[in-house]
């Protein structure tokens, strides 16, 4: 089982010189990869997506299933709750009779995920302190009942700290796009 963690950042979401960063973990038994970049001119959504999307790129054997934990509802929404499928069958107009927003990135998203046997979807909580250990137990008790899974203790709260790790990595993405500026 492959495992993503990914999560995107955006500092000054909807201004015109905003700087976006995306960051994901890749887990696989004792193999772990991590990746990050960074965009302006960007929203919070389109890196969460791009998190995703380069995640899926760099697995390089599709034979395996894949997990993706993720803070983003709008991720992991649109695959439990099969979005997708509605903005297919209306040619990417969502249910409001709109543009589905960022389609270039849905797209390759979507293609990426038939190459592999399987891909599931969770939503973690995201930016929790793995110290914190009440907060935690309340989380995944959440997650468990959420989810219908007897995920161990231990397992969420290691998904948690690669989420937060991934939040680290989208920073990064920023703080590389702010360096350049001063360049």
């Amino acid at each position: 089982m492959i495992r993503i963690y990914c999560d995107g950042a955006c500092s000054g979401n909807q201004h015109d010189k905003n700087r976006g960063g995306w960051g994901a973990v890749l887990t696989f038994n004792a193999h772990e990869k991590e990746i990050y970049g960074g965009a302006l001119n960007t929203t919070n959504n389109r890196m969460e997506l791009t998190a995703l999307l380069e995640a899926l790129k760099a697995i390089s054997n599709r034979q395996h299933a894949v997990q993706v934990f993720s803070d983003s509802a709008y991720i992991v929404n649109c695959f439990r709750q099969k979005w997708y499928v509605g903005w297919l069958e209306r040619n990417w107009q969502n249910s409001k009779k709109q543009p589905v927003e960022n389609r270039d990135l849905w797209e390759t998203i979507l293609n990426l995920i038939k190459l592999h046997p399987g891909v599931s979807f969770y939503k973690v909580k995201g930016h929790l302190n793995v110290d914190d250990e009440s907060a935690i137990k309340k989380w995944h008790a959440k997650f468990k009942a959420d989810y219908n899974i007897d995920m161990p203790y231990d397992v969420y709260k290691t998904a948690v700290a690669y989420n937060n790790r991934a939040d680290a990595l989208a920073n990064i993405g920023i703080d590389q796009l702010k360096e350049n500026d001063n360049e």
